[in-house]
């Protein structure tokens, strides 16, 4: 009964999984500015602003723009999308975001816990689930204004 018991947990708990994929930049890649366009369809309207921070952080020149009036200078952009839950507190669910150089989509991340209902590590800060994705993303492309590669 026990082996049962055992089994049928180990089944309930191997199918809470929490999935991030990243498709890197290549290292040929030079940005200089990356813009960032607002989603007003995602629920926490500071996503955007997190975003452009993070990029900041990491050396980028970045800002924001209003969904389909992408300046003329956004050569480098990025799209996201994301989704959050209830489930004793608010949590991201559902995470991606794509960067194009002009009409061309160069790297993409992404973050899905719609399958970790059963783990406690789904929740957390948004930047702390975010961060290490866009980290991975830009980690092989030339700083701007740099000939050095991001560590």
């Amino acid at each position: 009964m026990k082996k049962i018991i055992f089994l049928g947990m180990l089944l309930l708990v191997s199918g809470c999984t929490i999935t991030q994929d990243v498709k890197p930049v290549d290292s040929s890649v030079n940005i200089q500015k990356i813009y960032v366009e607002n989603n007003e369809a995602v629920l926490m309207k500071e996503t955007v602003n997190e975003i452009v921070s993070q990029l900041q952080a990491m050396g980028f020149e970045s800002e924001s723009y209003t969904s389909g009036q992408r300046p003329d200078d956004a050569k480098h952009y990025i799209i996201y999308t994301g989704n959050w839950q209830w489930d004793i507190a608010m949590y991201l669910t559902y995470f991606t975001a794509e960067l194009y150089e002009n009409e061309s989509s160069i790297g993409s991340v992404s973050y899905d816990a719609r399958g970790g209902s059963g783990r406690s590590d789904k929740f957390g800060k948004t930047a702390d689930k975010i961060r290490p994705l866009l980290n991975e993303l830009l980690s092989q492309v030339k700083k701007p204004n740099s000939t050095t590669q991001l560590p």
